[in-house]
């Protein structure tokens, strides 16, 4: 009797176990044919069963229910982190599988969150970069995309975690950027990697290949972190942060812009010219530096000591359109007290002496704004208020045919618009 039963209880395990390879043979099946609906519904048979399963059936059960759960990246982020956490369970039976199966996963993530960001929808953006972050610990440049990203949204609790995250990292976000010469433009060109360099060199359509380090993020992530802390009215702690980071590096240059533009947001316009002056003194050849010094004096009714900053700024930078823009401003700008006196003058012989001195200066004005807003529209053909001004220029100027050009221009980038 005894011999039997045992008899019979064999047969019945070995029923069972037949009937969970069975389902997990019909799990497998319709993953294979991308029907991951009917596949949760077979692993959802097989769940009752899960106490029995032995380590090799528990693996794969465990891989198909990570597979099923991604369906192949129809996933929502929810069911992603489920599928990691069973895909994580199977690693060391399915190395390889998983690995693939993360691969996939880390692009269409990135698909996803480009996507987003383009459509400006920043929240999802900034979930999926997170989310790439979390299967990529390495590249931890998707943790700061997922922060900046959260600015953008504004959700400031979140970027604020995420910044915090990356300075617990250190993160810097400094990188080796490869570089090469186009044969045929002669111009300087990147490249992702040092294997598609090396062929464009060996074909010969690009030369002379050079690296350069690309700038610290640093300073951008806390100065991010100090704007937040501002925004929710804590001046204090934003302070704090930037201070904490210079502490650090007190030569990064990046670092004192940083605390100058925090002074700036919170309107203490003498902090920011002194940080200002420091960070000339470490980078004089900094022409937005210079700009930047320009901006503040004019700001502060210092035009001779804007103009100088500016024409700095234009000597280090003959391309620094800002500059001759602001150039340009800060001459017309002394206009506004001619025409105030000429319009309080009267009509004797005197005040008609004194309109003709003040309308030759006005126009004295004028000419010396010209160069700085032609230069500008030379840097920017496409720059209609240079183009705007200098044609009421040529008007008033009596220069005819300049004013006919420039209103065309005007004219015809309005239409354009």
């Amino acid at each position: 009797m005894k011999k039997q039963i045992i008899l019979a209880l064999a047969i019945s395990l070995c029923a069972f176990s037949f009937a969970q390879k069975k389902e997990l043979k019909a799990v497998e099946k319709a993953i294979k044919n991308n029907n991951f609906a009917e596949a949760k519904t077979a692993l959802a048979t097989v769940e009752p069963m899960l106490g029995s399963l032995d380590g090799k059936l528990m693996d794969k059960y465990n891989y198909l229910k990570g597979v099923a759960l991604y369906a192949n990246g129809a996933a929502n982020n929810a069911d992603i982190d489920k599928a990691l956490e069973f895909l994580g369970k199977a690693e060391d039976s399915y190395k390889v599988e998983v690995n693939q199966l993360k691969n996939d996963m880390v692009t269409k993530l990135l698909e996803k969150g480009n996507k987003a960001y383009e459509a400006k929808k920043y929240g999802p953006a900034s979930d999926y970069f997170e989310k790439v972050y979390s299967l990529r610990k390495q590249d931890t440049v998707y943790l700061y995309y997922a922060a900046a990203t959260a600015v953008n949204v504004p959700d400031y609790d979140r970027a604020l975690s995420l910044y915090e995250k990356l300075k617990d990292l250190k993160y810097t976000g400094i990188e080796e950027q490869l570089f090469a010469v186009n044969t045929k433009t002669n111009e300087k060109e990147s490249f992702p990697s040092e294997a598609l360099r090396k062929a464009a060199i060996n074909a010969k359509s690009h030369k002379n290949p050079t690296s350069e380090k690309s700038e610290s993020k640093r300073g951008e992530i806390v100065k991010n972190v100090a704007l937040i802390y501002i925004s929710t009215g804590d001046n204090d702690k934003a302070i704090q942060a930037i201070k904490d980071a210079r502490a650090e590096d007190p030569e990064d240059v990046n670092l004192i812009l940083s605390e100058a533009n925090i002074y700036y947001k919170m309107g203490d316009t003498a902090k920011f010219q002194e940080l200002l002056k420091i960070a000339t003194q470490k980078d004089p050849e900094n022409a937005e530096l210079q700009y930047n010094l320009g901006v503040i004096s004019a700001e502060s009714d210092n035009p001779d000591k804007a103009m100088a900053y500016y024409k700095k700024a234009i000597e280090l930078d003959p391309e620094y359109i800002n500059a001759y823009i602001n150039s340009a401003a800060l001459i017309l700008g002394k206009e506004a007290s001619i025409i105030e006196e000429m319009n309080g003058l009267g009509s004797s012989k005197a005040d008609d002496k004194r309109y003709d001195e003040l309308r030759e200066k006005r126009q004295g004005l004028y000419r010396e704004a010209i160069p700085y807003l032609e230069k500008a529209l030379k840097i920017d053909p496409d720059n209609n208020s240079a183009a705007a001004t200098l044609m009421n220029i040529y008007s008033v100027l009596g220069e005819t045919d300049k004013y006919k050009a420039m209103k065309a221009k005007v004219e015809g980038e309005g239409a354009g618009n």
